[in-house]
């Protein structure tokens, strides 16, 4: 699969990327819901380069663990 088609697996809305914030709202995919101990509910989001990064990370540990990688599903 090719960088897009990796891309067109998620779904994306206007949000703020978790490690690049400074770059104001941009197309974000969720991938993490997580509860602060403050409380709540706090969704993650990543832009489309952070996602490529998390996916490049995942298919490596796939390879590492010798089991198949199939992109998609980072929020799963």
């Amino acid at each position: 699969m090719d960088r897009e088609d990796i891309l067109d697996l998620y779904e994306w809305q206007p949000g703020v990327c978790f490690l690049h914030p400074g770059k104001g709202a941009v197309a974000t995919a969720h991938v993490k819901t997580i509860r602060p101990p403050a409380g709540g509910i706090q969704d993650v989001r990543a832009c489309k380069e952070c996602v490529m990064v998390m996916e490049a990370q995942r298919k490596a540990a796939a390879a590492r663990a010798g089991q198949a990688y199939k992109p998609g599903g980072l929020a799963e």
